[in-house]
This record gives structure tokens, sequence and C-alpha cells, in this order.
């Protein structure tokens, strides 16, 4: 099933994907007990969700309705950096013994559909076309074989970034928290619908041409591992976030180099997770 949060009629909402154009809207008196896709998940809720839905929700055109990042309020984003052999070879990185992680602000994430604002303190705005893994379960020391158990669902991601920024020194985070630079969606694949994520193809296309394509089975540290790594040294949480790494292709190795600019157009597709697109606009700030 794929569940997607859109804001309708002034008020956050959520509900069913049927297709691009066409959702059921969550029925009332369960969003009152719920009121936002990350509270079902913490609360096991998703199978719930889905009945409700189909026996009485309210049908829901996209055309009126505005995207909101599918988890709008996660409490924690982690990302993986250098995840991908690709990816290691172009940035002319040595392999690591363990992943390489760091972390988004909620501010930083968007949806699919908003603008994605290029901040006016980069010449070097780039891309990073990423699967994203929604925690269903939360937990502390989750073995690998266990982390399968905590994963609700996934979708696509962007993470979009300043790569001056991310330069400055050692530490990345400024250059990849600039606001709303992280479009998340447009919707979540549970679990179940996604059953081996090692099938999964993801691609990235810049103003239609193909930047990144990679199969999620060349990830170098495999979800089990991710997750029993962070969650080693923290709580992990229902609704929290970790986009698991970008293959090669960014546009900051390319000869020349390829940065994002106002009007271009973003794609993030990976199979059975939809197309994620933004159009490029400047920040102003």
């Amino acid at each position: 099933m794929r569940f997607v949060s859109f804001e309708y009629q002034g008020k956050a909402s959520y509900g069913l994907w049927k297709d691009e154009n066409n959702w059921l809207q969550v029925p009332a008196a369960f969003a009152a007990q719920y009121p936002d896709l990350k509270s079902v998940i913490a609360a096991g809720q998703l199978d719930a969700l889905e009945a409700a839905t189909v026996q009485s929700g309210a049908p829901v055109k996209a055309s009126d309705a505005r995207f909101l990042p599918v988890i709008a309020n996660p409490g924690k984003v982690f990302c993986v950096g250098l995840n991908y052999k690709t990816h290691v070879a172009e940035m002319k990185r040595a392999d690591s013994e363990h992943p390489a992680i760091f972390t988004r602000f909620a501010d930083s994430l968007s949806a699919h559909g908003a603008p994605l604002p290029k901040p006016a303190a980069t010449q070097r705005f780039d891309f990073e076309g990423e699967l994203a893994v929604i925690i269903g379960k939360g937990g502390r020391n989750i073995s690998q074989a266990d982390a399968w158990d905590h994963i609700a669902g996934y979708a696509c991601f962007n993470d979009g970034t300043a790569r001056d920024w991310q330069r400055h020194t050692h530490q990345w985070t400024p250059g990849k928290n600039f606001p709303a630079t992280g479009p998340l969606g447009p919707f979540m694949a549970t679990r179940k619908a996604i059953p081996d994520v090692n099938q999964l193809t993801l691609e990235s296309r810049l103003n239609g041409q193909v930047m990144q394509h990679a199969s999620v089975a060349d990830l170098i540290f495999t979800l089990p591992v991710i997750i029993e790594y962070l969650s080693g040294f923290t709580n992990l949480s229902p609704g929290d976030v970790i986009a698991t790494g970008t293959p090669g292709g960014v546009g900051d190795k390319r000869e020349p180099p390829v940065y994002m600019n106002a009007g271009d157009v973003i794609e993030v597709e990976i199979t059975g997770l939809g197309t994620l697109r933004n159009v490029v606009a400047n920040a102003g700030i």
C-alpha cells in the first residue's frame, strides 16, 4: 500500500495514494485519533488506516491539494554518505569500516512538486537521488536480523546539496541543511509493497537527462547494517527518516561540473516508489 501526505482545503491531511492524480483522504474519525502519518506509524496502525480509508475515505484530486513531505515531522533525519562504490570512486575517498553518517534538520525537507530553492549563498547546488527508509518500530541496539521488522516503508529522496558549504570543513552539516532543499516523496510505499529492495533501480534526471542510474543492491552498507549501526548509538523512533546514500553521477564530479539552477527540473525515480519531481527556483536568501 502507498500513503501520501498533503494539504487540502487549508489543512494538513493524509491518505491513500491511488495514482498521481487521485487519492483517498483519511476519514475524519480516524484522523481525529491519528493526526498525521507519523502518528499512524507510531501506533502500528497502517493496516487499519488502509481499511478505514478504503471503506470511507473521500476522493481528493491532486490538483486540488498540495503535497507535503510524506513524513512532515520526523524526529530525526539521518543520511548515509559514500554508500555506493561509484560515488566513493568519483569522490576519491577510501573505503570505510563503518557507515558515514550525517544529519538533516526537519525543516530542510520539502515535498514533491514544491519549488526546490537554490540558496543564494551557493553557486554549486547539486542533486543526490536516494532511497529513503521510514522507521516503523523504534528501538535501540537493533540486530541486523531484526532490522526489517523496524521498517515502515520507503520513499524517494533528493539530498539537495550546497557543495561549497559542504566543504567548508570536514563536517558536512552546513551544505546539507539549507531550508527545504531535501524533497521527500511523493508517497511512502510500505515494506509489504516492496518485498525486496535489492530489486529496485534508482535513476536521477536533470531536465530529462539521466545523471544517476544504479541498483539499490549496490549499496555498500545494507539497510540492516545501517539500522544496526544507527541504533547502536541513538534511539530510532517511528517516523524517523534514513536517506541511504547516493550513487555515482553527481553534478559536482562531472567534467565540466553540472549544477542545478533556477528553472531546472530534477527528478528522482525508484522502482515502485514513483517519481519525485521538483523545479528549481532561486531562494532569495
